[in-house]
């Protein structure tokens, strides 16, 4: 089957090839339902850049057809089996091979103008940056006014969302990259190493990413949720008090 869109197809077979100038990086475990969408708009917005573009899908313990979708659309597949997201980004960054590193999730569709404006940013001196955040139309009212006030806090911050995250591999690596200590909030602490090295911008044009826990969990549970790891020292760097990011069911 030839790839939805082979200028970002890249395995160990292709070696030779010129190094792309962009390397997007997804984890992904179980997310067969919505990966495809996610990797159908990353094409697109790669073909109107007109840059080189690799895909690389990390396929954490996943037990569906999430590496099949992945290869059926051309990205390179790299199986781990971590169960934590900034470790799995980590194992992403290491095998790609582009200047600047882009993390999506994989419920998150990038239309090309937030692609375009963060090679823009780049070009024009940031280290690294994100994006604004809006929910697909399927979110409950109240998910929608809460990621309001939370892009809000973010834009003050500049603390990239974790669904978008770019950063120059230079930079990158000199932040030590994502920090693995942590099972969630890795992408502030990302973006505080990185405006410590250089300007770190967000960009106003939004992705948009899945509501689907919003629809799991009502307003109270969320609440209850996020209380907790207010009073539990420690549960960002445990992944047994983290259920709204790895535990939930749709």
């Amino acid at each position: 089957m030839e790839p939805v869109y082979p200028e970002t197809r890249y395995n160990r077979a292709y070696v030779d090839t010129p190094a792309p100038t962009i390397s997007i990086i997804i984890p992904a475990h179980n997310e067969e339902a919505l990966l495809g969408v996610t990797l159908d708009a990353l094409g697109a917005a790669g073909r109107a850049l007109g840059e080189m573009v690799e895909i690389v899908v990390v396929d954490d313990a996943s037990t569906d057809r999430t590496a099949a979708v992945a290869r059926e659309r051309g990205a390179q597949v790299v199986p781990v089996n971590v169960r934590q997201i900034g470790a799995a980004r980590n194992a992403g960054a290491r095998v790609a091979r582009g200047s600047l590193l882009v993390f999506v999730d994989a419920d998150t569709t990038v239309p090309p103008a937030v692609l375009e404006a963060t090679v823009a940013a780049i070009r024009d001196g940031a280290v690294g940056g994100g994006a604004m955040v809006e929910f697909d139309a399927g979110a409950p009212p109240w998910a929608k006014r809460a990621l309001v006030a939370t892009c809000w806090i973010l834009k003050t911050a500049r603390w990239a969302a974790g669904c978008y995250v770019f950063a120059t591999r230079e930079a990158f690596e000199r932040a030590g990259g994502f920090d693995e200590r942590f099972f969630a909030s890795e992408e502030i602490h990302l973006s505080r190493a990185l405006k410590r090295i250089g300007r770190f911008v967000i960009i106003p044009a939004p992705v948009t990413t899945s509501g689907r826990k919003a629809d799991a969990y009502s307003l109270r549970h969320t609440l209850w949720m996020t209380a907790a790891l207010v009073v539990r020292p420690g549960s960002l760097k445990r992944r047994d008090r983290l259920e709204y990011w790895y535990d939930w069911r749709p």
